[in-house]
């Protein structure tokens, strides 16, 4: 790093100086430097992005680490903000607005939504999660890799003494979530991260490896105990964050920077398009009954749940062979997903993810498509009620488009080829939900399946649709849990049981309309870049060149499409 970027702020301001950067001396190693930060203050994210420096911690969310940490990227938006983007090369100049915009992300993030102050569950996600990543892929010979498991689960008490100090302003709903998810992560920690090791035989680290396991679980007990003596019976009804953090964290998040009013209206009016779309495809199927007759006799087709997991895993190669044969986008790799059963902390909100290796990892390959199966302990009329909204035959079809061919595995598989460090890190939910979404309503355009099938993507659009226009009257229109859960099934046309699931993650997750509103903007810019290009545009060469770029905020990705 060259001596004039290293100067302090204070000395800057002391002799009078904003500091400036040359393009061929700074950016590209101050990004460096700003990654490397990020990398070493969320140890999680880390190896989930396949750097394995800090896979034997945890992030430090004590409330002086937390104060450093925005005091930091408060320091990074100034250092970046003295960068000329005008003498920088084009993808410089993209990943210098990314850069700045993850500083911001991350002060919204403390200083507005102030998730670490209200949610208990993100203290068990940050305890399990990172676990479960060094679990699942082998990267490292397994004694390596229980060493870290040891090593992170050790840091859970700490991690949840942190909680007990920060979280001041949580509501009802969002302590009960946790306080029904924590069993389920303890034994996530009793039995699947035990069995993971079998294999390792050295008695001191099974020693070693016992202890930590009964360390963790006991603070995890303690931590629910804890919440459910001391915090639920003083948990506050409310759970919105209200239009004005709302809007910030669009921003920030999405770079979606539009009126509240004119944002929900976009959705109310995607919503309204797609029941009419639902209703006349129905009609398709069967003129003779209602919508939702025609839906619920489709719902009633899904198999077993002791083979779902097989039956999906079977399909795959189908999806993939159609766009090779159809030459919609280029795959960069054979290797097929794993579909197995989504880990017990990722249940309560999750339908089905995709886990794939991040694009700094160079030694494992598997990738694992997560189904969230029935609860074992739900009677058999809740089970046959899920079975039918989320996991009947043609919306698992559905679902296999998003998470795999040509969604998010495919997306992700591109991220060992995006252009630059910058772009390896940054992560945007309106491009990369987005584009899992269009992938849905993009096949059954290009000849995947039937009516009975587009009208299980209907349905999944009008799922999404739904989170759209929920999440922003639940935290901004005073829109209740009941009347939230009312609306999914009614308006979205969603199971009960599945209109509880999604009701219930809008609590913690304001903004999941970015799904609907990528997908939006995706389709706008492939007309655009169509328009562009003219006769020398093709679906394949526009997924291509949206893919190469990275999961970018959209306004950016036309910049450098339409450029």
């Amino acid at each position: 790093m060259h001596a004039r970027i290293t100067l302090s702020l204070a000395a800057l301001a002391l002799l009078g100086a904003t500091p400036a950067f040359a393009a061929e001396d700074s950016f590209v190693k101050l990004a460096d430097q700003y990654w490397d930060e990020e990398a070493a203050r969320d140890p999680g994210r880390a190896t989930e992005l396949g750097i394995h420096t800090y896979d034997d911690k945890l992030t430090d969310f004590s409330a002086a680490a937390v104060a450093k940490y925005v005091a930091r990227q408060k320091e990074w938006l100034t250092r970046f903000g003295a960068v000329d983007g005008t003498k920088l090369g084009p993808v410089d100049a993209i990943d210098l607005e990314l850069c700045k915009q993850s500083a911001r992300r991350r002060l919204v993030e403390l200083e507005e939504h102030r998730r670490w102050r209200r949610l208990p569950r993100l203290y068990a996600d940050e305890s399990l999660y990172p676990i479960y990543l060094v679990i699942k892929r082998s990267y490292a010979p397994a004694e390596v890799r229980l060493k870290s498991v040891i090593a992170r689960e050790e840091a859970i008490p700490t991690l949840l003494a942190s909680a007990r100090n920060n979280l001041d302003d949580m509501a009802k709903i969002n302590v009960e979530l946790a306080l029904e998810e924590l069993p389920s992560n303890i034994e996530f920690l009793k039995n699947d991260a035990v069995q993971a090791f079998t294999t390792v035989k050295d008695p001191a680290l099974r020693k070693r490896f016992t202890a930590s396991t009964e360390t963790a679980t006991r603070a995890l007990g303690e931590f629910a105990a804890w919440l459910k003596k001391e915090k639920l019976p003083k948990a506050k009804e409310s759970f919105a964050i209200g239009a004005d953090v709302f809007s910030k964290k669009l921003a920030a998040d999405e770079g979606i920077d539009l009126p509240l009013d004119a944002v929900l209206a976009r959705g109310e009016a995607e919503l309204q398009r797609l029941r009419d779309a639902f209703v006349a495809t129905a009609r398709k199927i069967d003129p003779k009954r209602p919508a939702k007759e025609v839906q619920a006799s489709l719902a009633a087709d899904h198999g077993k749940p002791e083979t779902l997991i097989a039956d999906i895993q079977s399909r795959l190669a189908g999806l993939r062979k159609f766009l090779v044969d159809k030459q919609i986008v280029s795959i960069p790799s054979t290797v097929m997903p794993i579909v197995q059963e989504s880990p017990p902390f990722m249940r309560a909100f999750t339908l089905a993810s995709m886990d794939t290796p991040g694009p700094f990892e160079t030694k494992a390959t598997e990738a694992y498509y997560n189904v969230t199966l029935p609860n074992p302990k739900w009677t058999p009329a809740e089970v046959e009620n899920y079975m039918r909204g989320a996991l009947s035959s043609t919306i698992l079809d559905m679902v296999s488009i998003h998470e795999a061919f040509p969604g998010h595995y495919t997306q992700f598989l591109w991220a060992p080829k995006f252009p630059s460090r910058t772009r390896k890190n940054f992560y945007c939910s309106s491009n990369s939900e987005g584009w899992a979404h269009y992938a849905e309503q993009m096949m059954l355009d290009e000849g995947v399946g039937e009516p009975k099938l587009r009208l299980a993507q209907l349905q999944e659009a009008l799922l999404r649709a739904t989170r759209y226009v929920v999440g922003i009257r639940m935290h901004t229109r005073g829109m209740t849990l009941p009347q939230a859960i009312d609306f999914f099934e009614n308006q979205g046309m969603q199971s009960r049981k599945v209109a509880e699931m999604e009701s219930k993650r809008g609590t913690e997750d304001p903004t999941y309309l970015y799904y609907t509103y990528g997908k939006l903007d995706i389709l706008k810019l492939r007309d655009d870049y169509k328009a562009k290009l003219g006769a020398q545009y093709s679906l394949r060469k526009f997924h291509d060149a949206f893919l190469a770029e990275g999961a970018i905020p959209l306004p950016l990705m036309r910049k450098v499409l339409l450029r």
